[in-house]
């Protein structure tokens, strides 16, 4: 019986236990800022004028405001004869006119030469656009502003590419021009509807429920687990801060403290290179209860999402589905499955027992050896040749797990090299058990369990994004399907030295309360030294406690349809690591460095 892990909470050992995993599934579309990022009334109910010298944004004017005299603020984003303007701002885009009368023939001449990406500030009357020159596609798009005034207030140098969603930039320069990048309409859309949902979500919490918003440090001491943590030098010989990867100690002092209810929009940190999903510095929705089961915190979450979703991307489900750990890993081979299409890991291990192949025979011989399969609908059509031969490649050299690939012809036939070994009967054995019809294609691993469907969870991913790519309909990009992992196991073997075992996620977790005896008979006993304060805390009258962290990130990114979370931080850093716009991290000269007590030596 493996040792799960169960919602984090006290126990009068002194250890906690960890909540079950969360995973948010499900990518969409973007969509463009200035169709879905406000409605009209939200408009209506803020002063986006506010203490600004703008009397209205280039994006709220309409056939109501004819007649009036307005101030507009915003980049020139456009410029047609010398006559036609039009200037932009974060909320949108207004046409501005230049009437032909002499006594304003200057404003031509001012704006003949003004650079596009120059900030004006213009002042004019509101007209309707003449009959069949509206733009529907335009909010603004039924009037336009007749100028009476046009002042440059900075005008702009050659600038490093075109301010265009149509112009394509590399990912090194637009970051490097950071700056110029988040005057895009989709980078405004995605750091607005940031703000607004972590604005509800702290509505929800503190406003609905009672959370208290508490800062915790930023300088702490090294933990153990987890990634490698960034050491922060201090003027005492030999002594270092560490900057946490999470707020989950304090957290829990805070509970002990009889905070009650915590929460925090937490920066964290880990001295590891950028992915598509991770960077060095991130944010999490961090959250912590008193007198709290399981299902408080899932109810919690839900509500929570469910409070803060953005009206235009649909409803959630009420409640959100459970799938076990072991379910996920047996079906999907990952532990944060995607389930928006179907593909599932089937178990042929009966099916394959009589096959003599010697891999498949030493597989099935050992201890949690089994047999998988997955299923390709109409994969045959798609996926066959070298494309293929590339991801079963991959799988190998990444889990070193042969996969064997079966073709079904048009008339049933099969076209693989376990034909040879399966009798008519055997293969229609095994076409039952996956449902293979003619035109599919069936993916078979014979090994170890965990080995060969985490090995078919990441060609599962794999063969999903090439059928897309062939115009495959699978995922639907505007579906969310959030669910709940539960039943982790508390802890793993190393992947480096598989005798010895790792938190499965980080270390302050305590066992499912159903394998609490497990604790002192199976996992090898775990090195408590760093953790002394925690520890003792625990024994001076913690309640029961159980938490989560919300990756913010990574749900603003899935929410977006990003394909990476840099498109939904304002100053992200590259995959490995840098700042390019202010190139860091940088030297620092030894002089700077004597009063730290380090010295730089050069590499070998």
């Amino acid at each position: 019986m493996a040792l799960r892990a169960g919602l984090k909470c006290f126990m009068g050992s002194g250890l906690i236990w960890r909540r079950p995993g969360f995973r948010t599934l499900c990518v969409t579309s973007r969509r463009d800022a200035a169709n879905s990022a406000r409605s009209h009334e939200d408009r209506k109910t803020q002063d986006l004028s506010s203490f600004a010298i703008r009397s209205h944004t280039c994006g709220e004017l309409c056939l109501a405001h004819v007649g009036q005299e307005v101030t507009l603020c915003g980049w020139l984003q456009y410029r047609r004869h010398d006559k036609f303007l039009v200037l932009r701002d974060f909320h949108g885009l207004t046409q501005i006119i230049l009437p032909p009368d002499e006594h304003v023939s200057h404003l031509h001449d001012l704006v003949s030469d003004v650079p596009l990406e120059s900030v004006l500030l213009v002042k004019g009357a509101v007209i309707p656009r003449p009959s069949g020159q509206e733009n529907p596609n335009m909010p603004t798009g039924a009037i336009e502003i007749q100028a009476k005034q046009v002042h440059i207030l900075n005008p702009c140098k050659k600038l490093p590419f075109e301010i265009k969603e149509s112009v394509k930039k590399s990912e090194s320069l637009r970051m490097q021009y950071r700056y110029l990048d988040i005057r895009s309409a989709h980078l405004q859309y995605n750091l607005r509807l940031r703000s607004t949902m972590v604005m509800k979500m702290r509505e929800y919490l503190c406003n609905q429920h009672g959370f208290v918003d508490v800062e915790t440090p930023t300088l702490f001491k090294r933990t153990p687990g987890g990634a490698k943590e960034f050491v922060v030098p201090t003027q005492e010989h030999g002594k270092f801060y560490s900057l946490p990867q999470s707020p989950q100690q304090f957290k829990q002092l805070l509970m002990v403290g009889g905070m009650d209810r915590y929460f925090q929009v937490a920066r964290c940190y880990r001295d590891e290179g950028s992915r598509p999903d991770r960077q060095p510095e991130f944010t999490q929705v961090d959250i912590e209860m008193s007198f709290v089961d399981q299902l408080g915190i899932q109810r919690l979450v839900e509500g929570l999402l469910r409070y803060s979703w953005p009206e235009e991307k649909g409803s959630l489900p009420d409640p959100f589905p459970v799938m076990t750990y072991a379910e996920a890993m047996s079906s999907y081979g990952v532990d944060k499955p995607d389930t928006r299409f179907q593909m599932k890991i089937t178990d042929v291990t009966s099916q394959m027992k009589t096959v003599q192949l010697q891999f498949v025979q030493e597989a099935l011989g050992k201890a949690h050896g089994c047999a998988k399969a997955i299923r390709v609908t109409e994969g045959a059509k798609y996926l066959t040749g070298k494309a293929l031969d590339v991801m079963l490649d991959m799988i190998w050299d990444q889990y070193k797990q042969e996969v064997i690939a079966v073709v079904v012809r048009p008339d049933g036939s099969w076209k693989s090299l376990l034909r040879n070994y399966l009798s008519e009967d055997q293969q229609k054995d095994l076409a039952g058990a996956t449902g293979a019809k003619a035109e599919d294609l069936l993916l078979l691993a014979a090994g170890q369990h965990d080995t060969a469907c985490a090995a078919l969870g990441k060609l599962r991913l794999e063969v999903a994004s090439h059928l897309e790519e062939c115009g495959v309909s699978l995922r639907e990009p505007n579906a969310f399907h959030f669910l709940w992992v539960v039943d982790f196991p508390l802890f793993l073997p190393k992947e480096d030295k598989a005798e010895e075992l790792e938190s499965a996620h980080h270390p302050f977790t305590a066992p499912h309360p159903e394998d609490l005896e497990l604790l002192h008979t199976d996992p090898a006993k775990e090195d408590v030294g760093l953790l002394s304060h925690l520890l003792e805390a625990l024994d001076l009258g913690a309640p029961p406690h159980g938490g989560i962290a919300l990756g913010l990130d990574r749900l603003i990114a899935t929410i977006v349809g990003a394909a990476s979370i840099r498109d939904v931080i304002a100053f992200p850093k590259s995959f490995r690591g840098h700042d390019l716009m202010s190139n860091a991290p940088d030297f620092v000269s030894a002089e700077e460095l004597q009063p730290y007590h380090i010295q730089v030596t050069p590499n070998k």
